[in-house]
Order: structure tokens, then sequence, then C-alpha cells
């Protein structure tokens, strides 16, 4: 079942691919979630479920950003194709994120930006994470706390539902995410809210322990 969802939204973002970018919800979350990145030290990025590389864009565009090293994985070649001509200097991959094609301890900062509810298997997919970090590395994630299903669905029928379970309440708040991924020893460092006006979205920071950079306080930003 986990491989047919998997199937399932690699087909639907393939036949995405092309308007992705149009959107000003995903332009002004990537932009948010580079502006929140603490880059101190950072020097190898990877971006899992990057779909078109918005993110790797934004955080390219800071600065320091294109001394970046970054990579990104996602299992729509629609979105890739994207990426591609947007990130030519970044190294994108076709995968499952449930099975990184990265060597472990390899990563300073890992992203994941509006997938965690679309990939099955979650502590499988945060497991892979801890695996590729290296000590003292950190995640980023960003997840919906609120949704207008509408507004993210236009392409399917007044009503429908999407061909695959969509699963947000392990991912809504600070508290629902650091018990969901308490298993694998991360823990939620800090974090903040974004929204579009429309959507309301976490943004949070992850590490083992304290992330290797001492106590930092939590965030909360509109």
């Amino acid at each position: 079942m986990s491989d047919e969802v998997v199937r399932a939204v690699r087909d639907r973002f393939d036949g995405r691919a092309p308007s992705y970018d149009g959107s000003a919800m995903h332009q002004g979350l990537a932009r948010a979630v580079a502006e929140f990145a603490d880059l101190v030290g950072v020097t190898t990025v990877l971006d899992v479920a990057t779909g078109t590389g918005l993110v790797l864009r934004a955080l390219r565009d800071l600065p320091g950003g294109p001394a970046l090293r970054l990579a990104g994985v996602d299992v729509s070649a629609g979105m890739l194709g994207v990426a591609r001509a947007t990130l030519p200097d970044a190294t994108l991959t076709q995968a499952d994120a449930r099975r990184l094609p990265v060597a472990d301890r390899s990563v300073d900062l890992l992203t994941c930006v509006t997938g965690l509810h679309l990939i099955p298997d979650t502590a499988r997919v945060v497991e892979e994470w801890v695996r590729v970090l290296r000590p003292g590395g950190r995640v980023l994630t960003a997840t919906f706390a609120e949704l207008d299903p509408s507004r993210h669905h236009r392409e399917l029928a007044p009503g429908a539902a999407p061909p695959y379970p969509v699963v947000h309440d392990p991912f809504r708040t600070p508290e629902a995410l650091g018990e969901t991924v308490a298993a694998s020893g991360l823990r939620v460092l800090r974090h903040a809210a974004w929204t579009d006006g429309y959507d309301r979205v976490l943004i949070a920071e992850l590490g083992v322990g304290d992330g290797g950079r001492g106590r930092r306080p939590t965030a909360s930003a509109h």
C-alpha cells in the first residue's frame, strides 16, 4: 500500500509541475523557511520532497547561500525537471524519501517543506533523516496547521479527495510534531507560525538533543 501511495503522489505532482511555481503561497513559504534557517556552520543542505526546488532557491539567494552545497530528492521527475532548470549546480535525484540516496552523516541541514503529510511510513522517513545528519545537524520542517483543501486540490472535482491518504494531525502543532519524531531522538528546538492569509503553517527546527548549538527559545512569527 505504501508504494502505491508514493506512485499516486508522484503522478499527481508530475501533472502539477508546470504550474507549481506560480503559487504565491509556495513562493512565500519557501522564503519564510529560508529566512528561519540558521546557516551558521552549514555547508551541505538536503531538501527532501524538494519539488521544483523552491526552498533550495530561497536558501541560495540568502547572503552566503551561493557557497552552500545544495541537494534535493523527490519522487516526481516532472518537478525535478523544473528544479534542474533553475538550480544547475545542485545535485537533484529522483528518489523515495524512505530510502535516501545519501551517505551517513553527510548533511548539515535537512529541509522538508509541506511534504510530511504526503509521505507514508513517517517513522522510517525520520530515521533516514537522523542517519544522514552530521553530529549537530538540524532538520527544518514546514507542516500545515490549518489549510483550505480546495486551494490545494484545484484539479480535482469539487468535493473529491486526493487519490492517496493525506495526514496532517501528527504535524499540526509543535507538541504533536515533537511526539511524532521523539522515537528517533529528534526534538523540536524552536518554531514559528507562518500564514499567507489563508493557510497556516508550522515551521520548526529539529535536532538531536539540543542540536549541538545550546538551548534556543521557541519563536512565533506571522
